[in-house]
C-alpha cells in the first residue's frame, strides 16, 4: 500500500486550521505546530463573507460555527456620529450585502477547533504547540524541517511531503524559504487597534453599531446579537511606529487626540484601557507572485494577506485551505499539479478582493475631508433605497411571524 503523505501545517490560526482538515479531506496526515504555549481563544470583530460561508461547510464545521447577526430593527441599527455627538441612521456593514455573517475570530477558530480534533468519525489532527520552525531544507523526495520545542529547548529533525507556511503577515516561513519580509509586505501608511468592550457605550442598545468617522481616523463600535461589542480603530499616518517602541494605548490615545471630548470616543478610549488584550499593528499588503515553491505553499496572510479594510480574510483564508484540499484529491500523485491548480483557481478571487481593499478603506477611514463628505453622502443614499427594502421585508415577516416578530 501507498504510504500515506505528512504535510507540516505551521500555524494553529484559521488558516492553518482550515488547511489541516483540506489535507485531511485529501487523506494526508498533517501536523501542526503553534509558536504559542495554548490555542488562543481571543480576537475581534469578523466578517464572513458567502464564500467563507460556504467553505466552512464545505470543511465540514459550519454546524459548529456561531454567528452573531443581530436582528435588524426599522430604522436601521448603525449610528453614524458627528462632532457634535449627533446622530443619524446609517448604513450598517451588515446591511447591503447578502449572506453576511457577523462572528469574533474565536467564534471561527473555535468551529475549526472541532473539526480539527475529530468528532468520533476522523482521527485528530496532531497539534505541537509553543513549537516553531528553525530551519526548512527541500530534498529530492520531500522536506526536512528543523523543529524548536520552546518549553525543552530541544531541537529535532523531521521529514514530510508538504509544508504550509499559515503563520501570517510575518510568516517566518516565508521568510526562511522566500526572502525577507520588504520584499512582499507593501505598507499601507495606517495603523489599527481592535479589541472586545465589556459594554456599549451608553445610551446606545447592546446591539447597534456606531461609526465616528474623522478623515484620516476613524472608530467603529460592532454591535453582536449576544456579546458585548467590539471596537476598531484605525487611522492613517506617515510615521509607521514600531509596534513595540511604546505603550500602544498611549499611541492610539495620541492618535485621537482633539476627539477624546466626544462620548462615543471617551467610552471607547476608556474601555481600552480595561480592555485584557488587544490587537496594535500596522497595515500592510502581502503581494507575492509566487505561492509556492517546490514542496513549500504559504496560505492565508502569509501568502496574501489583504489586511483588514477588505473584511476578507477570515473568508479567503477558509477558501484557501478548502481549495487546497480539493486540488489534492484532483492530483493525489502530482503534488506540482496540484499546487499550480489550487494557484490557478484562487487567485483571480485573490486579486478582486485585494483590489477592492483601496475602495473599502475610503469608507473605514476617509483620506480627506472631500473624500469623507462625498462617501457619506453616496452612503446615505444607500442608506434610504437599503433600509426601504429592509423595512418592507421585516414588516412583511412580522405579519406572518406567530409572535409578531421577525428576524432577518
Amino acid at each position: 500500500m501507498q504510504k500515506q503523505k505528512r504535510a507540516l501545517v505551521v500555524g494553529l490560526g484559521i488558516a492553518g486550521m482550515s488547511a489541516a482538515i483540506g489535507l485531511r479531506q485529501a487523506g494526508w496526515t498533517p501536523v501542526i505546530v503553534e509558536r504559542a504555549p495554548e490555542r488562543r481563544t481571543g480576537g475581534y470583530f469578523i466578517f464572513m463573507f458567502p464564500e467563507g460561508v460556504q467553505a466552512a461547510a464545505d470543511l465540514g464545521v459550519a454546524d459548529h460555527l456561531h454567528t452573531r447577526n443581530p436582528e435588524w430593527r426599522p430604522g436601521g441599527n448603525s449610528w453614524s456620529v458627528d462632532r457634535r455627538g449627533r446622530r443619524k441612521p446609517a448604513l450598517g456593514l451588515l446591511d447591503a450585502p447578502s449572506g453576511l455573517a457577523a462572528v469574533l475570530r474565536s467564534d471561527i477558530e473555535a468551529a475549526l477547533w472541532q473539526g480539527i480534533t475529530g468528532d468520533g468519525t476522523e482521527d485528530a489532527v496532531e497539534v505541537r504547540f509553543a513549537t516553531t520552525p528553525a530551519e526548512i531544507t527541500e530534498g529530492a523526495g520531500g522536506v526536512r524541517v528543523l523543529l524548536k520545542d520552546a518549553g525543552t529547548g530541544k531541537q529535532y529533525r523531521e521529514d514530510f511531503d508538504l509544508v504550509v507556511g499559515a503563520d501570517g503577515m510575518r510568516s517566518s516561513v516565508r521568510r526562511m524559504v522566500f526572502g525577507p519580509d520588504e520584499d512582499y509586505l507593501a505598507n499601507w501608511k495606517a495603523m489599527i487597534c481592535a479589541f472586545q468592550m465589556k459594554e456599549q457605550v451608553p445610551s446606545y442598545e447592546a446591539s447597534d453599531s456606531i461609526i465616528v468617522s474623522r478623515p484620516k481616523r476613524a472608530m467603529w463600535v460592532f454591535g453582536l446579537a449576544d456579546h458585548a461589542p467590539c471596537a476598531w480603530l484605525t487611522y492613517r499616518t506617515e510615521d509607521i511606529p514600531d509596534r513595540f517602541a511604546g505603550p500602544s494605548i498611549e499611541q492610539v490615545r495620541a492618535a485621537f487626540s482633539g476627539m477624546d471630548d466626544e462620548p462615543v470616543v471617551r467610552h471607547v478610549l476608556d474601555s481600552l484601557e480595561q480592555a485584557p488584550e488587544h490587537v496594535f499593528d500596522s497595515i500592510h499588503q502581502v503581494k507575492m507572485e509566487r505561492w509556492s515553491k517546490g514542496r513549500v505553499v504559504l496560505v492565508g496572510d502569509a501568502a496574501w494577506c489583504m489586511n483588514t479594510y477588505s473584511a476578507m480574510g477570515s473568508s479567503s483564508s477558509l477558501r484557501g485551505g478548502a481549495a487546497l484540499g480539493v486540488a489534492l484529491r484532483k492530483h493525489p500523485g502530482d503534488l506540482a499539479a496540484a499546487l499550480d491548480a489550487w494557484e490557478t483557481g484562487l487567485r483571480p478571487y485573490i486579486t478582486r478582493q485585494r483590489r477592492s481593499a483601496r475602495v473599502k478603506q475610503q469608507r473605514f477611514v476617509p483620506s480627506s475631508r472631500p473624500a469623507q463628505v462625498l462617501g457619506s453622502s453616496v452612503l446615505d443614499l444607500l442608506r434610504r433605497v437599503v433600509h426601504r427594502r429592509l423595512a418592507a421585508e421585516y414588516t412583511a415577516a412580522a405579519a406572518t411571524a406567530p409572535s409578531g416578530t421577525a428576524r432577518r
